[in-house]
């Protein structure tokens, strides 16, 4: 099984090139302005035309409304949306029928209700993100908590999806091994300080998803 890799939160040509060589699947461009690795669209179109067409863009928003997502669109064009907030599965419709573009919804997790509802909402997402349940003072995402691998244990949805949530270069392994994910997202545990991905850390973790795939 070759296991689909997503590198989130992309803010530099240093970062999107080392995801690029290295081999990543999916780029996220996160679009949030309470987020350290929030983007200016201008800033994410420069960044974004060093990404081959093979690899997909995903831009990240959280309860994004027409508008925010115009804005995003007047500049920078991504091959993907991804949905990271509380959005319903009629928002997540609308915004499908709007802009003509798949979409993955993010699911918090923190226990299998939460993963019960992952399936709910593969009727109308293309792909579902299954990422920890953040505590209410925290970002949606990005927080590089972890929540019980065990959940997802031979479960199967209807779409492809993502793990999520405090994977890094010394867990990702075992969690591919307890969930057989699919894809594997990461972000904040690439990162030398908040908002900036370390290359050598995007080159290893990527190597170590590939080694195990």
């Amino acid at each position: 099984m070759t296991i689909k890799i997503k590198i989130c939160g992309v803010t530099t040509f240093d970062a999107v090139r080392s995801a690029v060589q290295s081999g990543a699947d999916y780029i996220g461009f996160v679009f949030y302005p309470k987020s350290p690795r929030n983007l200016d669209p201008k800033i994410a179109n420069g960044l974004g035309k060093h990404v081959p067409k093979n690899i997909k863009k995903v831009a990240v928003v959280v309860d994004a409304t027409n508008d925010d997502i115009d804005a995003i669109l007047k500049y920078f064009m991504p091959d993907i949306l991804q949905c990271h907030g509380n959005e319903t599965i009629e928002r997540i419709k609308e915004i499908k029928e709007k802009y003509k573009l798949p979409v993955i919804k993010a699911i918090a997790v923190r226990s299998s209700d939460n993963i019960s509802k992952g399936s709910t909402y593969a009727a109308v997402a293309d792909m579902i993100l299954f990422d920890a349940k953040a505590p209410p003072t925290k970002m949606p995402g990005g927080n590089g908590l972890v929540f019980d691998w065990t959940l997802l244990k031979e479960r199967e949805f209807d779409v492809p999806w993502f793990l999520s949530g405090g994977l890094n270069i010394q867990n990702v392994t075992e969690a591919l091994r307890i969930t057989q994910a699919p894809g594997v997202d990461v972000s904040s545990s690439l990162e030398s300080e908040p908002g900036i991905k370390d290359p050598e850390l995007i080159s290893l973790f990527i190597k170590k998803v590939k080694d195990y795939s």
